[in-house]
């Protein structure tokens, strides 16, 4: 692969902007959020956004005008607006792959045109999606059939990485939305017990399973869709079987069509759309599936409109490029460490997963566009729990713990499962944790309490944790798309500030090749010839010791 041409932008930490913020940031780094409220009674007002549905406050920010403009400037001086305008248009900005990123394209309308390498895609995509719309109508009309004549009750999506997280959060997002006549398993550890308690209390007969890989060749999804096939062809004997009961989303015809999966069957992919962008393709078969194809046309009619958002608005009021200006802010001008994300919701419990892949595999880099080493902080640490569970977890250390934790609460006004008073209850919690880590509590006040003077210090709040709130009014499909991809431009602008290539991942790549290497060194019945490093070969030495006990004992 020969090295593309790439035009050397003048460094991050030299640019205006950011030598002003850092000169800004010793200025307010010690202002207080009690004060800056204090100062401007309507800052609750003034400093908030709202598009496609979602309202994020962000007032709750260590940030002033005069921060909130020096970033605007910094975006600009990194070209932001340019940098978006070649994603959408399909320039190839995944310089160390040489590929365009269109994952915008997935949910692209059909009479829009987008032209990569001469050709329209936006025809290719919406084949796919009515490929998958059709198969959904079969499957849910009792019309496609199992080997033995029953209909389809069970869905199981093999995958990993994004062609896992990405349909699992999407399903459990919209859980409420799905054939509750059905059942959705997801398999994606090499770990056997993932795919024997997914399929334990399952009907062969009546199980289909969709496997997603784009190679047809990913390691962990190939073992687990062998273990599949192998516990269908257990029962139904005969090799026609698999045709009846496993679908492919894979680029892979010859790979696919070796397996036993009727090529027809295939749901195409491109390389231009990457794994973790990839939940509104055909990876997301399991999730049409599950919620219906109307359901997910919704989900992705709400992408579409952030897409909008993001490309056309003011950048002050662009709700994805605040959220990654503020991450920039924290991350590399207070030295934040990890960004929580707290959505009060209980269908959101597997978002916070989701991002973990979105942000640290987009934005886990140590060099530059050019190759050139950062010396600035990349992305951070993404993680979270759903409220109200986390306040009886983890709260504890994020209010009152030395480390400085920006957390983004996300919350709905309506409940999707009215019950008594839960969902007031809920949401009360989700605004009093923001207030309590804005404004926490003074010695002071502790002490008006009646609080004794040696345990003031325990009760006392600094406060001053900074917090974005996103506000919706439901969850439903298409709120869900907009969360989505307001994330991804968020990530999209963190990685354009800091000149990184958000869109490979070639650090997923060293320990699998290793991995290769040490199978046949475990499983090999001959002592093999170690030559890794002393530890790696006495950890090998010490699970073949006990994988020959087992063996010995299963034979006995």
């Amino acid at each position: 692969m020969s090295k593309p041409p790439v035009t050397r932008p003048p460094p991050l930490v030299q640019r205006p902007a950011w030598k002003a913020l850092q000169a800004h940031h010793q200025k307010v780094r010690e202002v207080h959020l009690r004060q800056l409220f204090a100062d401007d009674p309507l800052r609750g007002e003034r400093f908030a956004a709202e598009a496609c549905g979602l309202y994020l406050d962000y007032s709750k920010n260590r940030i002033t005008d005069e921060t909130l403009q020096l970033l605007l400037q910094l975006a600009g001086e990194c070209e932001l607006r340019e940098h978006a305008e070649a994603m959408f248009t399909g320039r190839k900005i995944n310089v160390t792959e040489q590929r365009a990123v269109l994952h915008t394209a997935l949910r692209a309308p059909r009479e829009e045109r987008i032209v990569l390498d001469g050709i329209d895609i936006v025809p290719q995509v919406h084949a796919v999606l009515d490929k998958m719309a059709e198969f959904t109508r079969q499957i849910h009309a009792g019309e496609w059939l199992g080997f033995t004549g029953l209909p389809i009750r069970n869905v199981v999506n093999i995958g990993i990485g994004g062609s896992d997280l990405g349909p699992v959060m999407a399903y459990e997002a919209l859980r409420h939305y799905s054939h509750r006549d059905m059942t959705f398993r997801f398999v994606s550890n090499i770990d056997g017990t993932d795919f024997a308690e997914a399929t334990r209390d399952l009907k062969p007969e009546e199980t289909l399973f969709v496997v997603c890989s784009k190679t047809f060749k990913t390691l962990e999804t190939l073992t687990n869709a062998q273990a599949a096939r192998e516990w269908i062809l257990r029962k139904l004997v005969d090799e026609r079987a698999i045709a009846r009961h496993f679908v492919a989303v894979s680029t892979n015809v010859e790979g696919v069509a070796k397996f036993g999966i009727d090529a027809r069957h295939m749901f195409g992919l491109w390389d231009w759309a990457g794994g973790r962008y990839s939940m509104d393709s055909a990876i997301g078969l399991t999730t049409m599936l599950a919620i219906g194809a109307e359901n997910f046309q919704a989900m992705l009619a709400g992408m579409r409109a952030m897409d909008q958002h993001f490309r056309s608005a003011p950048f002050g009021r662009n709700l994805p490029v605040l959220m990654g200006l503020l991450a920039v802010w924290y991350n590399n001008f207070f030295d934040a460490q990890t960004v929580a994300v707290l959505p009060y919701e209980q269908y959101l419990k597997r978002f916070p997963a989701y991002l973990q892949q979105l942000t640290m595999e987009s934005n886990g880099k140590h060099v530059t566009l050019d190759g050139a080493r950062v010396d600035y902080q990349t992305g951070p640490i993404y993680w979270g729990e759903p409220g109200t569970n986390g306040q009886h977890s983890f709260y504890q250390l994020i209010h009152q713990g030395t480390r400085l934790i920006p957390c983004d609460f996300i919350g709905f006004c309506q409940p999707l499962n009215p019950l008594a008073r839960h969902h007031d209850l809920l949401t009360a919690n989700l605004f009093a944790q923001t207030e309590a880590l804005a404004f926490g509590k003074t010695q002071e006040e502790v002490r008006a309490e009646g609080t004794p003077d040696w345990l003031v210090p325990h009760r006392m709040f600094e406060g001053n944790r900074p917090t974005n709130t996103v506000l919706a009014e439901r969850l439903t499909p298409e709120t869900l798309g907009c969360l989505v991809a307001l994330y991804e431009h968020s990530v999209f602008t963190q990685g354009v500030i800091w000149q990184i290539d958000s869109f490979d991942q070639w650090g997923v790549e060293l320990g699998k090749a290793l991995a290769e290497r040490t199978i046949p060194e475990l499983e090999s019945p001959q002592e093999p010839q170690l030559e890794h490093d002393s530890s790696t070969n006495t950890l090998i030495r010490r699970y073949r010791q006990f994988r020959k006990l087992q063996k010995t004992g299963d034979s006995s």
